[in-house]
C-alpha cells in the first residue's frame, strides 16, 4: 500500500527530498502538528507571530494557512471521500440528503494491503486443538469460515467484512446535524488489533445523514431506515460484486490474491406506506423492503447480526438485573456495600455508590459486575443470588477471548441456571414496570443470549465484534473531527471531505517518510513470534524491529512493561515481581517497624523464617535480625501471563502494604494468594494480607554476609484460612475465608503472621466482606478488611481471576 506514494506525481522530487513539498523533517512535523491540533484561525494567528521575524528564527516555507492546507491536500490519497446527493421519489426532506462516503471496496483493499498489519493477519481458515479440544478464537477458526471457503474457487482467499455503525450528533452549531458513521474492518486482522480504535484497523466509509422527511411523524422512522439502507447500497455496491465474482488485491507482502468479500455480522406494495407499515408491524418487521444485504453473497442476517457483548450483556445488565437488585436491597444498602469495599490500585471504586449515576458507560457496567454477586449475598434470598450469579457467569464466559466445547457448555449451563432460578426475582417482586410488578421475562436481549453458543461456533469469539471500539470511533471520527470545520452549514459536507482526506493522507505520509528517510523497506517482513507478546500496536511493533530508535514517532497504545526481563522471577518463572530501586524507607530497625507498622510479631516471625530456611554450604547465620536494618517498600508489582493466551504478558498488578495513618488507621494492605511448600513437600495455597514489604541490609564496612534466604525481598503477611468451598454455597460458587488467629504465651489471641519470600505469591486477589443482612455502621473502605472476620474470595475480580479461581486450587 505504501508503495502507492512512489507512483505519485511528485515521486521524482521525493527521491531527493523525502518530505516534499515540505523543506525537511522539522517543517513536515510542524505542519502536521498545526493541522492536527489548531483551527484554521489559530494557524493564521500562529504564522503571524512576531517570533518568526527574529533574526535567528527560520520562517517555514508555508506562509499562510491556505498555503499549508494546499500542501497537505497535495499528499497522495488512497480511497478519496466524495459527496453524493440523494432523493426519495415522492417524499421531500427538510434539507438536502448529502451522503459523505467512499468506495468500501477501495478501503478494504487499503486495509488488506497495509504492511502495518503484515504480522497480524490470517488468510486461511484453520482448526486449533488445545488439550484435545477444538478452540474457537478469531473468525478464521470458526465453522462459517470453512463453510464459505468450500464455496470459493481453489486458492481463493476470503476477506470477511465486519461493519459497525451508530447514530451520533455531529454538532449543535451546524443546524443540529446527526449522522450514522459507518465503519468497516476485515476479519483477517487479529481481533486483538481490531479491538483498539487507535490502531487504525477500522476505517470509516460513510457518514449517513439522519434526515427529517416532510411526512406524518408515524412514517419518519420507516423512511429514515430506508434511507440508511439505500446509502449502504451505494457504499457497498462494489464489495457485493466482489463477494459474488471475486476480485484481485495485493496482501501486505505485495502478493496478489484472488479474494472474495463475504459479510460476516409478506407481499404488499412497499411504497404504500400506510398499508406497508401496518403489515410490517403485524409481523414485527421494520418496514425496510430493500435491505442492503439482500444481494450480498453469503450474507444472512441470522448469522452476521451476531450477539454483541456491550449492548446484549452489559446494557442488558444495567437495564434489568441491576434494577432487580436495587428493588430487592434498596438504594441505601446497595450503595453502602459498594462504598465500603477495599480500594485496590487499578480497580474502579464507587466512593458514592452506584444508584445515583443516571447514565453509565459499558466500563462502569463491567465494574459493577465485578463485585455485585458477593456484595448482595446475605441481603437477598440464596436463589436470588444464584440467579444473578448465573447471569454474571454467563457474561464472563461469553467474553472469553478463546472458547472450547467445555467453556461453551459452561456458558450454556449458566444461562440454564438463570432460567431455573429466575422465579426468585418474581417472588421478591423485584421486576417492575410502569404498571407495577411484572411476572414475565419478555425481554428481547434475554432471548438473544440463547444464540451466543451457536454464534461463537459459526463466527468465533464474540469479543471480536464488541461495540466498544465503535463507541470510541465515534469520538475520534465525529466528536473530535467535525469541530475542526468552519461550522458553516452551507459547505459543511465539502469541508468534512477535505478534512477526512487530509487526515488519512497525513497518517500514511508520516509512516512513509519515517521509513524511507531511514532507508527501511516499505514491506513489513513476516517474522516468527517466538517471544512473549507485550506490544499490541502493529505499527509500533514494526518500527521497533526495523528502526528501534524511532519508536517515539509512533502514536497509539504503548507496550506492556515486561518485568520478566529485569524483575524477580518465581521458581517456575511464571510470575515476575518488581520493586522500585529506591525503597520508601532506606533503613528501619525492628523497633521502628514494630512501632510504625504495629506489627508486634514481626521479629519472632523473621527469626522463625531464618531458622526454617536451609543455609547454603559455607554460610553462617551470624547476622542477628534483632540488630539488623531493613529497607521497606509500600508496594510491589506482580505480573503474570494470560491464562487464556500463555504467550501474552498481562499488565502488572500493584500490591500495597502501607503503614497505619490518619486516612487508614489499620494500614492500607492488599491480599494475595500464596503457595507454600511444607516439610513433606506438599504445596498448599492460602490467602494472606501483605503487611510489610522489606529486605534486610548490612551496613557499609561490615564483614557480615546475609544468608541466601534473605537475598530477595520478603513479606510479612497475616493469614486467612478456607472455611467453605464453592460447593458448600452453590448460590455463590465462591470460596469463603476467615482470618486466622493464634494464641500467645500470655493467653491473648493475635493474628497469625509469618515471613515469606515475595516469590511465594502467585496472584493478587480481592476479598469482599461477608456483610450479612446489613453493613455495620462503623465500617468504611479504609477499615472493611480489618473490621470483618469472614470474606468471599471474589472470582469475578477480573476475567483472568475468573478463569483461575473457577477451578479448584486448594
Amino acid at each position: 500500500m505504501l508503495d502507492k506514494l512512489e507512483d505519485d506525481q511528485y515521486a521524482h522530487r521525493r527521491k531527493i527530498n523525502h518530505y516534499y513539498p515540505f523543506h525537511d523533517e522539522g517543517e513536515w512535523e510542524l505542519g502536521k502538528f498545526l493541522v492536527e491540533n489548531l483551527t484554521q484561525t489559530q494557524i493564521t494567528k500562529f504564522l503571524k507571530l512576531k517570533w518568526f521575524d527574529a533574526p535567528n528564527c527560520a520562517r517555514p516555507s508555508f506562509t499562510t494557512k491556505d498555503h499549508l492546507l494546499d500542501w497537505m491536500d497535495s499528499l497522495p490519497s488512497f480511497a478519496p471521500w466524495k459527496v453524493s446527493k440523494l432523493a426519495f421519489k415522492g417524499y421531500k426532506t427538510v434539507r438536502p440528503v448529502e451522503l459523505v462516503w467512499r468506495d468500501a471496496l477501495e478501503v478494504v483493499k487499503q486495509l488488506f494491503s497495509d504492511p502495518t498489519f503484515a504480522n497480524h493477519m490470517t488468510f486461511n481458515p484453520y482448526v486449533a486443538n488445545v488439550k484435545n479440544q477444538r478452540e474457537y478464537g478469531d473468525y478464521m477458526s470458526a465453522d462459517m469460515a470453512w463453510k464459505i471457503q468450500d464455496h470459493l474457487p481453489l486458492g481463493a482467499t476470503q476477506v470477511p467484512i465486519i461493519l459497525g455503525s451508530d447514530k451520533t450528533p455531529v454538532t449543535r452549531l451546524a443546524g443540529g446535524i446527526e449522522m450514522h458513521p459507518v465503519f468497516v474492518t476485515i476479519g483477517n486482522i487479529d481481533s486483538e488489533v481490531r479491538s483498539k480504535a487507535t490502531l487504525r484497523a477500522w476505517r470509516c466509509v460513510a457518514y449517513i445523514p439522519v434526515i427529517k422527511f416532510r411526512v406524518h411523524t408515524d412514517y419518519q422512522s420507516i423512511l429514515q431506515a430506508r434511507l440508511w439502507h439505500k446509502c449502504l447500497d451505494l457504499v457497498f455496491a462494489n464489495l457485493k460484486v466482489a463477494a459474488k465474482d471475486g476480485c484481485f488485491m495485493p496482501d501486505p507482502s505485495r502478493y496478489i490474491r484472488h479474494v472474495f468479500t463475504p459479510l460476516i455480522s409478506r407481499q404488499v406494495d412497499p411504497w404504500d406506506l400506510d398499508k406497508f407499515q401496518k403489515a410490517a408491524k403485524a409481523v414485527n418487521l421494520s418496514g425496510v423492503h430493500m435491505p442492503y444485504w439482500r444481494d450480498w453473497m453469503f450474507a444472512c442476517p441470522s448469522v452476521f447480526l451476531a450477539g454483541e457483548v456491550l449492548h446484549t450483556c452489559h446494557k442488558f445488565f444495567a437495564d434489568h438485573p441491576l434494577k432487580w437488585i436495587k428493588e430487592a436491597l434498596g438504594d441505601y444498602e446497595l450503595d453502602t456495600r459498594f462504598m465500603v469495599q477495599h480500594k485496590r490500585v487499578g480497580m474502579r471504586h464507587f466512593a458514592k455508590g452506584i444508584t445515583h449515576v443516571n447514565q453509565m458507560t459499558g466500563r462502569e457496567h463491567r465494574d459493577i459486575q465485578r463485585t455485585i454477586v458477593a456484595s448482595i449475598a446475605g441481603a437477598v434470598p440464596p436463589r436470588f443470588v444464584r440467579t444473578i450469579r448465573a447471569l454474571v457467569d454467563f457474561f464472563y464466559l461469553a467474553q472469553n477471548p478463546v472458547h472450547s466445547p467445555e467453556s461453551l457448555q459452561l456458558m450454556v449451563q449458566a444461562l440454564s441456571d438463570f432460567h431455573a432460578c429466575k422465579d426468585a426475582i418474581i417472588q421478591a417482586e423485584a421486576r417492575k414496570g410502569k404498571k407495577g410488578v411484572k411476572e414475565d421475562f419478555f425481554i428481547p436481549k434475554l432471548e438473544l443470549l440463547q444464540s451466543f453458543n451457536g454464534t461463537i461456533q459459526k463466527l468465533g469469539t464474540l469479543m471480536q465484534f464488541s461495540a466498544d471500539v465503535t463507541e470510541q470511533l465515534l469520538i475520534t471520527h465525529c466528536k473530535d473531527l467535525f469541530p475542526r470545520t468552519s461550522r458553516q452549514i452551507k459547505d459543511f459536507t465539502e469541508q468534512c471531505v477535505r478534512i477526512l482526506n487530509r487526515q488519512e493522507s497525513m497518517e500514511m505520509f508520516g509512516l512513509y517518510t519515517l521509513l524511507t528517510s531511514r532507508g527501511a523497506s516499505l514491506v513489513n517482513a513476516i517474522y516468527a513470534e517466538d517471544e512473549d507478546v507485550t506490544i499490541a500496536n502493529p505499527a509500533l511493533s514494526w518500527v521497533s524491529r526495523v528502526l528501534p530508535d524511532e519508536v517515539k514517532s509512533i502514536h497509539g497504545p504503548r507496550p506492556v512493561r515486561n518485568h520478566f526481563l529485569k524483575g524477580i522471577l518465581s521458581g517456575d518463572a511464571l510470575t515476575a515481581f518488581q520493586l522500585n530501586i529506591t525503597p520508601d524507607y532506606k533503613s528501619l530497625s525492628p523497633s521502628d517497624i514494630r512501632t510504625k507498622y504495629a506489627l508486634l510479631g514481626f521479629e519472632r516471625a523473621l527469626a522463625e523464617f531464618i531458622c526454617c530456611s536451609p543455609l547454603s554450604s559455607g554460610e553462617n547465620s551470624c547476622w542477628d535480625p534483632k540488630y539488623g536494618r531493613f529497607q521497606v517498600w509500600h508496594k510491589f508489582r506482580l505480573q503474570l501471563h494470560s491464562a487464556f493466551q500463555p504467550r501474552v504478558i498481562m499488565p502488572s498488578r500493584v500490591v500495597q502494604a502501607y503503614p497505619p495513618s490518619d486516612d487508614f488507621p489499620f494500614g492500607n494492605c492488599d491480599t494475595v494468594l500464596v503457595e507454600t511448600t511444607g516439610i513433606d513437600g506438599k504445596t498448599t495455597s492460602c490467602i494472606a494480607q501483605v503487611r510489610l514489604i522489606f529486605q534486610p541490609t548490612v551496613r557499609r564496612g561490615s564483614n557480615l554476609e546475609l544468608p541466601s534466604c534473605l537475598s530477595d525481598p520478603l513479606l510479612y503477611v497475616q493469614f486467612f484460612h478456607f472455611i467453605s468451598s464453592p460447593d458448600d454455597r452453590p448460590e455463590l460458587a465462591m470460596w469463603t475465608v476467615e482470618r486466622t488467629y493464634t494464641q500467645e504465651e500470655n493467653g491473648n489471641r493475635c493474628r497469625k503472621g509469618a515471613v515469606i519470600q515475595v516469590t511465594d505469591v502467585t496472584h493478587a486477589v480481592e476479598l469482599i466482606p461477608v456483610y450479612g443482612e446489613a453493613v455495620a455502621n462503623s465500617v468504611s473502605s479504609a477499615t472493611s478488611l480489618e473490621r470483618y472476620e469472614r470474606f468471599f474470595l471474589n472470582n469475578f475480580a477480573d476475567k483472568e481471576s475468573y478463569h483461575t479461581f473457577s477451578t479448584e486450587f486448594v
